[in-house]
């Protein structure tokens, strides 16, 4: 029990930490606490964000040794995307009326992971290997989903008729909601009944590395939700003093919203990363893609709904160069990943995308 509690230290003390800020932290943060004060309280804050994220990823490594994939890797991006999309529906319930809140926010994920976190993983697993395989079926899967679901419903709303606030018309609001769920509980079946073999690489088994003992199934997902829900609220927190050096900076408010997605995408980062420099490319492409393809397939129903329930208006279509960005990020998506193999090449030209989508947030 000792062992136990010593391991999982974090997470007393990241329940101490969100009593704390959502009673007076918040507040004080808010209150224009002098300069010193303010960067402790802020640099324990990451400090208990990133020590829990790195908790999550090693419960998800526990399962996945426990179940295999790609039930283990399937396990970490539904409890991520699922705890994003509650904050996406929370601050769309509770905060004040932003109608491209979840637009802006699945692009971020989608040029944060397709773009960034999948680039700095082919640019270190192919300086280290020179050339990574992966499954080629899966990876397909993937794609025959998150293609027509990305053009669907951020690009095509542009091109329909819409009321006099802008919204989408009935008609196509339903038809997001139900084509975005069936795609995806198929692509569900596809991925753990009927062709599970296209998600595992086998010229590349991948053993999971965990550290520490492996206790039950229940254990390590009542751990792995605990520590998420612990890095969901306290990335709030933490975006009180994004959002106030963002201002200062005089930098766009887009940004915050890229920093909290990052912050929460973190853990998948961190464990598809160790995955690429351990020669496991498949299971990080698998929390790669699984959390692009889940965050739009889960988000756009829920967001429609609550829109239409709380008379909220909202808006899906991006704006033209986004457009742009966006159908250049899944043509070179394809193109990297037609063949099997993949080099620094490959991770070179989508951080290339990345770097181009940061500075068209500041034009």
């Amino acid at each position: 029990m000792f062992k136990v509690f010593k391991q999982e230290y974090t997470l007393p003390i990241g329940i101490i930490a969100i009593a704390f800020f959502k009673l007076i932290g918040n507040d004080l943060l808010t209150g224009g606490m002098s300069l010193i004060p303010y960067i402790v309280t802020t640099g324990i804050l990451f400090y208990v964000v990133m020590t829990a994220i790195f908790a999550v990823v090693r419960h998800s490594d526990a399962l996945a040794i426990k179940l295999g994939d790609p039930y283990g890797t399937l396990i970490l991006t539904l409890s991520v995307v699922l705890l994003e999309v509650i904050m996406v529906s929370s601050v769309m319930l509770t905060g004040d009326s932003n109608p491209v809140l979840a637009r802006d926010t699945m692009f971020a994920v989608v040029m944060a992971v397709l773009n960034g976190f999948v680039g700095i993983t082919l640019l270190i697993g192919g300086m280290k290997y020179h050339t990574q395989t992966y499954n080629l079926d899966g990876i397909k899967a993937y794609l025959v989903a998150i293609i027509p679901l990305a053009m669907l419903c951020l690009v095509l709303p542009n091109f329909t008729s819409m009321d006099a606030f802008g919204n989408m018309s009935a008609g196509l609001t339903w038809t997001l909601v139900l084509i975005s769920i069936a795609l995806y509980g198929v692509f569900l079946f596809v991925q753990t009944r009927s062709h599970t073999h296209f998600f595992i690489d086998a010229d590349n088994k991948d053993d999971h590395e965990h550290h520490g003992p492996l206790q039950s199934n229940a254990f390590h997902t009542i751990m792995l939700v605990s520590y998420l829900v612990v890095v969901i609220l306290l990335a709030k927190s933490l975006a009180i003093p994004i959002d106030n050096g963002i201002t200062e900076m005089g930098a766009p408010a887009a940004l915050g919203g890229l920093v909290v997605a990052l912050i929460i995408l973190a853990p998948e980062a961190v464990g598809a990363i160790k995955a690429a420099i351990t020669n496991q490319l498949q299971r990080a492409m698998n929390l790669f893609f699984g959390s692009v393809l889940a965050t739009i397939a889960l988000t756009v129903p829920a967001v429609l709904l609550i829109s239409g329930v709380m008379s909220e208006s909202i808006r899906l279509g991006l704006e033209p160069a986004e457009t742009v960005l966006l159908a250049a990020t899944l043509l070179m998506t394809s193109v990297s990943f037609s063949n099997g193999k993949t080099n620094s090449l490959n991770g070179a030209t989508h951080l290339i995308l990345f770097i181009a989508y940061i500075i068209l947030m500041f034009d």
